[in-house]
């Protein structure tokens, strides 16, 4: 345990009290890399199809937080940081609210934390009503501040009008 607790401490890998959004979005500190313009601004979609397991937390959410986490643990501005999630597919039941998701799946949605900090962060959440729709997802059952999009299509392409990239992860 004693030698566990020390490769903690000396690990690269971030600690959850330097990440901007907590519990979530562990990266590896980089000390040599291609700089980063302090003027940079990022306007980032990713894009979230697969659901995770029942009461799972969905690892391709995460993917936001450790964008968010690395990049201002590197120096960019966190209000030069605006990302956007479009979920759809089996993941669209990831973004219930945790009663609805309890309700249903009989287990807490560990997403509900991190979709929570992402929205407090400059990143807005679209589900796409299409999978909605077919995986019974109405708009008063998602996390607060979550949005009901006509189609995951139908987000993407607003968002590349609005100067969003599509990350390729």
């Amino acid at each position: 345990m004693k030698y566990l607790l020390l490769l903690l401490l000396i690990s690269p890998f971030s600690q959850a009290g330097e990440n901007l959004i907590k519990d979530f979005g562990y990266f590896y500190s980089v000390p040599e890399h291609v700089p980063i313009n302090d003027s940079t601004v990022f306007k980032i979609a990713f894009d979230v199809g697969d659901g995770a397991k029942k009461g799972e937390q969905n690892n391709s959410m995460n993917s936001l937080a450790r964008f968010i986490n690395m990049h201002v643990a590197h120096g960019v501005k966190p209000d030069n940081i605006q990302l956007a999630l479009v979920v759809h597919g089996s993941a669209s039941v990831d973004v219930l609210a945790n009663s609805e998701y309890k309700e249903r799946f009989k287990a807490d949605n560990k997403n509900q934390s991190l979709i929570k900090q992402l929205l407090a962060n400059n990143t807005v959440v679209y589900v796409c009503g299409q999978s909605a729709t077919h995986y019974k997802v109405a708009p008063e059952q998602l996390i607060e501040g979550v949005q009901m999009s006509l189609s995951a299509m139908t987000a993407h392409a607003q968002l590349q009008q609005q100067g969003y990239t599509l990350n390729p992860f």
